[in-house]
């Protein structure tokens, strides 16, 4: 099973996990990043779940008793800080920086590429080749697409496979413990917070931070029509129109004063003094997506190439992370096509119930009866999913 390469378009965490775990097995691995400079602080907080853990251990890296800050409980408040439910609920958060440092160290720079963006991927029974930007053309083995939602590969491969709208956006910020209020720090440091406002839900965590630090992380889901509310969302200050994010300096001024006034008007004030204090808010549309298939030839899609979950269920990189291990087992068959068979048949399944799962919990977002606060307060388990 040695001398057989591997292309895998996309560095984050999922195109690192999948190259970690083919490295392992004597593969020859050559990650390809579109962006020219190195990745960092994407992502903003993370929860883990044990098959994250175990996906890490599963590439030989060791999660350690740093990965990221220990919450014991979570709580719903209600807008004056009444505590509405109370779950006790043991987990640990983390930052995408440092599980991506972490995956990143174990990757060799000489297999690491950046500034590679892939225009171009065609697929046999036997070979895959990719074209690069410069115009450089790559015959390998095996494609792994790991290159996210806006995969370039699944577009040249998988055209009808777009991503839907969900019809709202999620609000991301971090805050540094010290900017925190004073006289809440403490009970917001320790628990997972949820506030339901009508037909919105925000949550927020404390996360790992730099220098062994703490930072607090919200998220919150807030409608945002496709017609109306979403252009104006997508303009940045220049006045320029993006098709599917705005890169956080460029939010403009005006959609970020909405985003306040909105915290003080629905948000417990502890919670709104932290959105506040976030130095560069973003937003991210919510998108669902699942392809007719993983896999097509000898190119395979995995993370959020292949399917996305809305972000409720708190999966993502646990997706990710056990697509690029299930997929390095299945090719340990010795056949290749046989093993691409053998992971479209068992990720394909799995990935719809994450993203049927996703529905459920953003209901009371998209116009459908809501799930719950209890289901959703009770939610980021992946025992049952």
């Amino acid at each position: 099973m040695t001398n057989r390469r591997a292309i895998i378009v996309g560095g984050s965490i999922g195109g690192l996990f999948a190259a970690r775990a083919l490295l392992n097995r004597g593969w020859q691995v050559d990650v390809y990043e579109r962006n020219n400079t190195a990745l960092a602080g994407r992502g903003a907080g993370i929860v883990t779940h044990d098959r994250l853990l175990a996906a890490m251990r599963a590439v030989g890296l060791d999660p350690g008793d740093d990965l990221g800050v220990p919450i014991a409980v979570r709580r719903l408040y209600d807008r004056d800080g009444t505590v509405l439910r109370e779950l006790p609920f043991q987990q640990i958060s983390t930052s995408w920086e440092r599980l991506f440092q972490s995956l990143r160290g174990a990757v060799p720079d000489s297999c690491y590429h950046l500034g590679q963006a892939l225009v171009g991927a065609t697929t046999d029974d036997d070979s895959a080749k990719a074209t690069l930007c410069d115009g450089t053309t790559i015959k390998a083995d095996l494609i792994i697409a790991a290159d996210g939602i806006r995969s370039s590969v699944r577009a040249a491969l998988w055209p009808a496979a777009v991503p839907a709208y969900a019809g709202y956006v999620g609000w991301r910020g971090l805050v540094d413990e010290a900017d925190l209020p004073v006289a809440h720090r403490h009970a917001l440091m320790e628990t997972f917070a949820f506030c339901m406002p009508p037909g919105e839900q925000f949550l927020a965590y404390p996360i790992a931070g730099a220098n062994r630090g703490r930072r607090y992380n919200f998220v919150w889901y807030r409608p945002a029509n496709a017609a109306t509310v979403l252009p104006r969302l997508l303009t940045d200050r220049a006045g320029r129109r993006h098709e599917s994010a705005v890169p956080p300096p460029l939010v403009s001024p005006e959609v970020i004063d909405d985003l306040l006034q909105a915290a003080r008007i629905h948000l417990w004030s502890p919670l709104a003094d932290a959105v506040s204090a976030t130095s560069m808010p973003f937003f991210q549309p919510i998108y669902d997506l699942e392809p007719p298939s993983l896999v097509q030839g000898r190119v395979v899609l995995i993370g959020d190439a292949a399917s996305v979950a809305r972000p409720h269920v708190g999966a993502g990189v646990t997706k990710a992370a056990e697509d690029a291990v299930a997929l390095a087992a299945a090719l340990d068959t010795g056949d290749i096509g046989t093993g691409l068979v053998h992971f479209d048949a068992t990720r394909r399944p799995a990935s719809r119930r994450l993203v049927q799962r996703g529905r459920s919990l953003g209901a009371n977002l998209d116009g459908r009866d809501p799930a719950g606060p209890d289901v959703v307060v009770a939610t980021a388990s992946l025992h049952n999913v």
